[in-house]
């Protein structure tokens, strides 16, 4: 048939791709931080948020009542 031989090539190469796949899949995974490094500067970015969020946010005028339980 007409199509047999570009339906071959077809499989070739996927077969090729999948094989860089596979070649990638089994090769170990360098991580770019240790994983402390990676939760401490989450840590550290999400206390920077909440510090931001708590200097961004107007406080509300204070009565007597609570200034006087506040010491």
């Amino acid at each position: 048939m007409y199509g047999d031989e570009i339906h071959l090539w077809l499989h070739h190469i996927r077969a090729e791709r999948l094989r860089d796949e596979a070649r990638e899949a089994s090769r170990p995974h360098r991580r770019s931080r240790p994983a402390r490094a990676r939760v401490l500067r989450a840590r550290v970015g999400w206390t920077l948020v909440e510090v931001g969020l708590r200097l961004a946010t107007p406080r509300l005028p204070q009565s007597g009542l609570t200034a006087r339980f506040d010491h």
